[in-house]
C-alpha cells in the first residue's frame, strides 16, 4: 500500500500546470515536465492513445532509468551481468510507464508549492509541498546532471524514498526467485497494468 501511495503521489505531482522553463537547473526540469504533461492532458484533439504516446515520451525524456535501476537493485546490480542490467532497466522503465498510465487520470488539479532548490556538484534536490485540500505533503525530487541536463532518479515523499521502496520489494523477490524471477514478476505487473488500461478504455468506449 505504501508503495502504491508513493507512486500515485509522485505521478500526481508530475501533472501540475506550471510555467515552462529549460532543463539547465533541477527546478527547471521539474517545472517544465509538469507543464508539458498537463498541456497534453488538456488537448481534446488527441485521442487516448495519442495522448499517452506523448506523455510516455516525456517519461523517458525526464528520468535517468539506468541510475534508478542501479539504485533499486543495489548490490544485486554489481552481481548482474551487463545483459541482465540492460534487461532490468528496460523492464523497470516499462513498469514505471505502465504505472504512470494507470494513475494519470487521478489528476484532480492539486496544487504544488516549490520551496527550494539545492545543488551539490552534479546532484540536485527540488523541495516541494503538494497541497491537497487541507493536507500538505512534502515531496523532494532528486536529480542528476547528465551532460548539462537534469534527470530525475528518485522522489522522496514524506521522508520515504520511492527507489528505496522498490529496492525493498524487489530484493525479496531476487532472494527467493533470482533475477529471472524478478523479471517475470515485473512483466506480470506490466501486463496487469496494461490489462487495466484496456479495460478502462473499453468501458469508456
Amino acid at each position: 500500500m505504501m508503495l502504491r501511495s508513493l507512486v500515485l503521489t509522485f505521478l500526481v505531482i508530475f501533472s501540475i500546470n506550471l510555467a515552462a522553463v529549460d532543463y539547465s537547473t533541477p527546478m527547471g526540469r521539474v517545472k517544465d515536465t509538469t507543464d508539458r504533461v498537463i498541456s497534453i492532458l488538456k488537448k481534446n484533439s488527441l485521442d487516448r492513445e495519442e495522448r499517452w504516446e506523448r506523455i510516455a515520451a516525456l517519461i523517458y525524456e525526464g528520468f535517468d532509468f539506468r541510475s534508478m535501476s542501479q539504485s533499486v537493485l543495489a548490490t544485486q546490480w554489481k552481481r548482474a551481468t551487463e545483459e541482465e542490467r540492460k534487461k532490468f532497466t528496460e523492464f523497470f522503465s516499462q513498469y514505471i510507464e505502465a504505472t504512470y498510465r494507470s494513475k494519470i487520470e487521478a489528476y484532480t488539479n492539486q496544487k504544488i508549492v516549490y520551496k527550494d532548490e539545492v545543488i551539490k556538484g552534479n546532484l540536485g534536490v527540488v523541495e516541494t509541498v503538494i497541497m491537497a485540500g487541507d493536507i500538505e505533503i512534502p515531496v523532494n525530487y532528486k536529480l542528476r546532471n547528465n551532460d548539462g541536463s537534469w534527470y530525475a532518479y528518485d522522489v522522496v515523499v514524506e521522508g520515504v524514498s520511492l527507489v528505496a521502496n522498490y529496492r525493498s520489494t524487489f530484493a525479496a523477490i531476487v532472494k527467493n526467485e533470482g533475477m529471472d524471477g524478478l523479471m517475470s514478476n515485473i512483466q506480470r505487473r506490466i501486463d496487469r497494468y496494461k490489462e487495466e488500461s484496456e479495460n478502462n478504455e473499453n468501458a469508456e468506449g
